[in-house]
């Protein structure tokens, strides 16, 4: 048996953050800047006694017999590379992370085996742009030695590595390492509560075929479900992000709309049963890359790849705080890799909102029961679309057999996973339209534990609580809903949205906002203007000239007041009493 040369070494590793997205942007400009930044960073290396023993183009290995030396490398090469990338134009900059680790190595050939460079690849992957993250071992070594600060940077478990790693911190540019986005959200968090707000934007569909574009906005949805879940975020609905697509307005004016602080975006290319997904979370107000990855994987092995990007991203914009939902049981709805596919397509399929996708819709998830009668989330979806058809008037026919398919697929999907928050949220929309108030907070409080950041559970949970005389809880949830998604599904859904906040603040009392929220109306509804109305009239304040008073005075007065107060379903008998009274003096409104 040949002997195994070994010895001690350090390990320096350097890798271009989001190199190939700047590829797929302008392939001939990164690689022109590519060739500059290894200009600085070759020659700085062999300065200091450095050796490169690997090189991926965007990626560089190499070992230096002392810690100091490859420290002083690093920083001195990544102060160039940021004092070169002010310099160029079109804000087009390369930024590289840089991982240390000092271990004991194979030698053979030229070349250097071992887990100790591994562990530095890891350690740079775990870096933030810019910067260098060092293992303990090395800061041990360099303590003293170095003029930058050293900065305790949290242990991290790093990826196909058994153990976890005391990891530390250097910046080269001179700003704290731990003045990151976990310290920005931990101070915040004490002066007030304070939520970091994220968008998922829809991910590149590098096939650009239509079956692709399915499988991409499917797996996006399903990141920003998964998100939603995090109690310690805000997420941007996926209406509201997937409407950027058309809107015309470019990222930085969508950040500022919505008060976004970070970005995920991405790209995936498919072929066959394989799938590449290249991620990254970018920080909107100076448009820093936090963290990305690339994952090369078989199709089956999409949940955990979800799952462990919306860990990294949590954790990056977190920090290794207790995040609450983080441990929950994955949502993993069937282990039928084309039943999930088929579940994908009639989501989006769903979110088309016109009659030809709806029918489509309803078939396809038909289809992805009968890939898998136990994928729960089909049979949601379904009712879902059931309820979306009949609601917008697509499905024609039985009003009561159609609904009943719907309720049996809600009792199906309930059966098999009683945590899907879809089947909760629709169960507490259905026992809302059928005055069971009891059953429908049972429901709704349900389904806000499980995703709290959705605008569709945020709108049923607050609808819910004004019903049952918790109008300022009812209110908050109602407003975030609209915050996170004020264009839900057109201007239909937005004036809905409004609505069901004039109605909170009808219940709270509140008639300035109720005056303010329905001159924002797109068109007037009889509920809306009643209850502006009665607390105008209460408080004998003078509303007989206003614009949206004049429109109802002129549109509702042949309607059977009392039928339609009726159909409010305020849980309320004193105030529905009262409005019924109201309705009786119409000769206040000159309406005879």
């Amino acid at each position: 048996m040949k002997k195994v040369k070994r010895k001690l070494s350090t390990i320096l590793a350097a890798d271009c953050a989001g190199f190939s997205r700047l590829m797929d942007k302008d392939e001939e400009l990164t690689l022109e800047y590519l060739k500059l930044c290894r200009s600085i960073i070759d020659p700085i290396i062999d300065k200091y006694n450095g050796r490169i023993f690997y090189t991926a183009g965007d990626s560089v290995i190499a070992e230096f017999e002392s810690p100091v030396n490859s420290i002083n490398a690093a920083i001195e090469f990544q102060k160039l590379i940021l004092e070169k990338n002010s310099t160029l134009k079109n804000n087009f900059k390369l930024v590289w992370r840089v991982g240390v680790h000092l271990d004991d190595v194979i030698i053979e050939g030229n070349n250097i085996f071992g887990t100790g460079v591994n562990i530095a690849a890891r350690l740079e992957a775990a870096c933030t742009p810019g910067q260098i993250l060092i293992s303990k071992a090395v800061k041990e070594q360099i303590q003293n030695k170095i003029k930058s600060k050293i900065e305790n940077a949290g242990t991290k478990a790093l990826k196909n590595i058994s153990a976890s790693y005391q990891t530390y911190g250097i910046s080269p540019s001179g700003d704290s390492i731990l003045k990151t986005d976990a310290e920005k959200y931990t101070e915040n968090i004490k002066r007030k509560s304070y939520k970091p707000k994220l968008a998922v934007m829809p991910f590149l569909n590098i096939n650009n075929d239509e079956e692709g574009n399915y499988l991409v906005d499917g797996i996006v949805e399903d990141l920003i479900t998964e998100f939603s879940m995090i109690r310690e975020l805000e997420v941007v609905s996926r209406q509201s992000c997937f409407d950027f697509k058309a809107s015309g307005i470019n990222i930085k004016e969508f950040s500022k709309k919505f008060g976004v602080d970070y970005i995920v975006s991405g790209n995936i290319r498919s072929s066959g049963k394989r799938v590449r997904i290249s991620v990254e979370l970018s920080e909107t107000i100076n448009n820093n890359l936090i963290w990305n990855n690339k994952y090369d994987r078989i199709l089956e092995d999409i949940f955990e790849v979800q799952d462990e990007i919306v860990r990294k991203v949590s954790i990056a914009i977190l920090g290794e705080i207790e995040i609450s939902s983080l441990e929950r049981a994955k949502r993993k709805p069937t282990d039928s890799l084309t039943s999930y596919e088929l579940l994908l397509k009639g989501k989006v399929l769903h979110h088309k909102f016109n009659k030809e996708s709806l029918i489509q819709a309803l078939e396809t998830f038909d289809k992805a029961i009968e890939a898998d009668h136990n994928n729960g989330q089909a049979y949601a979806w379904k009712a879902c679309a059931i309820g979306q058809g009949l609601g917008r008037g697509y499905l024609k026919g039985d009003f009561n057999k159609i609904w009943s398919e719907a309720e049996a697929c809600l009792e199906k999907a309930r059966d098999l996973d009683d945590n899907d928050f879809e089947v909760h949220r629709l169960l507490a929309e259905v026992k809302l339209s059928q005055e069971n108030f009891k059953a429908a907070e049972k429901y709704a409080r349900k389904c806000f534990k499980l995703v709290p950041n959705d605008p569709r559970v945020l709108s049923v949970y607050g609808e819910v609580l004004v019903r049952i005389g918790q109008a300022d809880k009812g209110l908050e949830a109602l407003e975030r809903a609209y915050k996170l998604n004020p264009i839900a599904s057109g201007k239909t859904n937005e004036d809905h949205r409004l609505s069901s906040i004039l109605f909170g603040n009808f219940m709270a009392r509140n008639r300035k906002d109720c005056m303010a929220i329905i001159s924002k109306l797109e068109s007037i509804d009889f509920r809306s203007w009643i209850l502006t109305t009665k607390l105008c009239h209460d408080e004998e304040y003078n509303y007989q000239e206003t614009k949206w008073f004049i429109f109802g005075k002129n549109n509702f007065s042949k309607i059977d007041w009392k039928e339609e107060i009726l159909r409010f379903k305020l849980n309320n008998k004193s105030t529905t009493e009262a409005l019924k009274e109201f309705a009786k003096i119409r000769h206040i409104f000159n309406i005879l």
